[in-house]
């Protein structure tokens, strides 16, 4: 997340996917806040929504931590 401000902790967020045809995929929180790294097939997010649990702010912006209901992989 560049901005802070855009999300609270404890906030229900919506979850899109975007898919490369490598078969690996990013995640965004709407209306595009952040953004997740690169996460293999075998690691696929099914959920479509989760519950922002922490922002820690660093030099490089903010990283949110989202807590969703899924089975540990």
């Amino acid at each position: 997340m560049e901005r802070e401000g855009l999300v609270e902790q404890g906030q229900e967020v919506d979850i899109s996917e975007r898919s490369a045809v490598t078969g690996q995929y990013t995640y965004l929180v709407e209306p595009a806040v952040a953004m997740s790294g690169i996460f293999p097939t075998r690691r696929r997010i099914k959920s479509r929504k989760g519950v922002v649990r922490e922002i820690e702010k660093t030099e490089r912006g903010f990283y949110l931590v989202v807590e969703m209901d899924e089975e540990p992989v």
